[in-house]
């Protein structure tokens, strides 16, 4: 397998340092502000900033949508719609991230090319050169629920607007979102190694197939192990879709498949695996491959599925504490982004909701959640 790896490169010229696709550490020019909107000039060098969040695009209500059911598409009372999507985007932008972490569901509800030009671009196409994402299950899936019958676009659609197409029509075969037959990939950023992984295996792509010991899932576990066996990063950070440890108690067969990232990410010290899927937010503690806390060698789990499509519902026992007990914090009546600072030997996280659900309380807005932590390959206590 070919492995794709990208690196943050930066470019001087004329005493002026500039970012192809990104932006690490960067001087001003003579008479630029700190505060001005691109590329985000800084006068002195600071920590690589990723912004992460997935479930994001209402579907477009235009001609080619007009089987879909109202209460679907944007405009639906019972959506966050592109208020919400518009408002985690400008989060977003007011972050000054160096890179975007996508975590799947960009588009709803099929991810067709034509949805993500009608609604995901323009929101999050503002800064779209920043953007690494992965996939969901709403870009390979068919629909078929709450009166929608909508064929399943097997990437296609999500593959065209991230990698583009040939002038005879077809998907270009590789781009901002890897292989247009695999979906996986790998890239740096500042002292961090970042893996995108594709875990939407019920899908023609990948024969319908969960195992993770065949196929092509087999074919991107190998890679993974590849890619974490050359890792030399002091720090690495991983994402997919579905979370293999639910937060509103609704386990996927995906989610399953990805146990065998899990032990391949915890063997190699892995820091951070990201996922969204449940429409929730929620930070867990560190863990093992079996979801048993591990204080020194676990890895934390967060869940950012808080973009703007719509909302879920944290699991709660009767006495209001979360039913996987792994969960340390979440909210699930607003909408917000996270913003990851990522430094030489460790990160601090801080996520912030912008935009309350419908028939939410105004209390929604006052919750965040902050803090930091070393990489496990870094000194404790320095």
């Amino acid at each position: 397998m070919k492995r794709l790896h990208r690196r943050v490169i930066a470019v001087s010229a004329a005493g002026i340092t500039l970012a192809a696709a990104c932006v690490g550490t960067v001087l001003a020019a003579p008479g630029q502000q700190d505060d001005n909107a691109w590329p985000y000039a800084q006068t002195a060098p600071k920590a690589a900033v990723l912004a992460a969040v997935g479930d994001i695009a209402c579907e477009p209500d235009n001609t080619e949508n007009s089987a879909t059911p109202a209460k679907l598409k944007c405009g639906s009372p019972t959506l966050g719609g592109l208020d919400a999507q518009f408002a985690t985007a400008d989060q977003i932008e007011s972050m000054h991230p160096d890179l975007v972490a996508l975590l799947g569901d960009e588009q709803y509800e099929v991810g067709k090319l034509s949805d993500f030009e009608g609604s995901f671009d323009k929101s999050y196409g503002a800064f779209k050169f920043l953007q690494r994402p992965a996939p969901g299950n709403h870009e390979f899936y068919p629909y078929t629920k709450s009166g929608d019958n909508e064929a399943g676009q097997n990437g296609v659609g999500y593959y065209d607007y991230y990698n583009g197409m040939t002038e005879n029509g077809s998907t270009r075969p590789n781009g901002q979102a890897g292989e247009s037959d695999q979906g996986w990939y790998s890239y740096d950023l500042g002292a961090w190694h970042i893996i995108s992984l594709n875990i939407e295996c019920n899908s023609p792509a990948f024969g319908n197939s969960c195992d993770p010991t065949t196929g092509v899932l087999g074919q991107e576990t190998q890679w993974l192990a590849n890619d974490l066996s050359s890792d030399t990063a002091a720090c690495t950070l991983a994402y997919w879709h579905q979370p293999t440890f639910s937060s509103t108690n609704s386990p996927s067969a995906e989610g399953t498949a990805a146990d065998a990232w899990w032990k391949l990410l915890y063997a190699h010290g892995a820091d951070l695996i990201l996922n969204g899927h449940e429409h929730v937010y929620a930070r867990m503690v560190p863990m093992d491959p079996n979801g048993v806390a591990d204080p020194k060698h676990g890895i934390p789990e967060f869940i950012i599925g808080t973009g703007g499509e719509a909302l879920d519902t944290l699991a709660r026992n009767p006495d209001g504490s979360f039913m996987n007990p792994n969960v340390v914090t979440g909210q699930d009546q607003a909408y917000g982004a996270m913003k990851l600072t990522l430094g030489n030997d460790g990160y601090s996280w801080d996520y912030k909701p912008v935009l309350a659900a419908p028939g939410a309380p105004a209390s929604a807005l006052s919750y965040e959640d902050s803090g930091s932590a070393k990489c496990h390959d870094a000194p404790q206590g320095s």
